[in-house]
């Protein structure tokens, strides 16, 4: 084997390491890119469907805190239909004793804040409100009352 072969294996070898760690410090940029790019606090930071899509959904109230305190049970009888169209629903059973009795109301929804709030308008003005989006994925989403300290965990029906 000659000197020329050898330096051309040394050459090579040299050339596919500079290029693994070339890819490896840019797929290293692009994980901290991704991460610092994430939307909402409790994120996914990268999800294949659109926001909307993750929104469209029939939910029910998995969890409720109140201030920190958990008030799951006041909420636990309301459902909120969303759809990709930007209608929404909001249906609550109420149960006295024998006696029970469903309320509805329609409305619509949209996003606002540069998709960092959901807007519910119902044809009831006292289920408008503003909420501030936490977590969005295709089977969580968690909401802040807007100026409140009420903080809604729903999961899909």
């Amino acid at each position: 084997m000659s000197g020329g072969n050898i330096y051309n294996l040394k050459s090579i070898k040299l050339m596919t390491i500079r290029r693994c760690n070339f890819l490896t410090a840019l797929s290293i940029s692009g994980l901290i890119v991704l991460g610092s790019c994430q939307k909402y606090e409790d994120g996914p930071v990268i999800s294949l469907r659109s926001k909307k899509e993750r929104v469209a959904n029939e939910w029910k109230v998995a969890k409720a805190y109140d201030d920190g305190e958990d008030v799951t049970d006041d909420f636990d009888q309301y459902d909120i239909d969303l759809t990709k169209d930007g209608d929404a629903t909001v249906v609550a059973e109420y149960t006295f004793g024998e006696a029970s009795f469903e309320y509805e109301t329609d409305g619509t929804w949209s996003f606002q804040n540069n998709k960092e709030e959901i807007e519910l308008d119902m044809e009831n003005d006292d289920a408008d409100k503003v909420y501030q989006i936490l977590r969005l994925k295709e089977k969580e989403l968690w909401v802040r009352e807007k100026g409140e300290d009420l903080e809604l965990h729903l999961e899909p029906r």
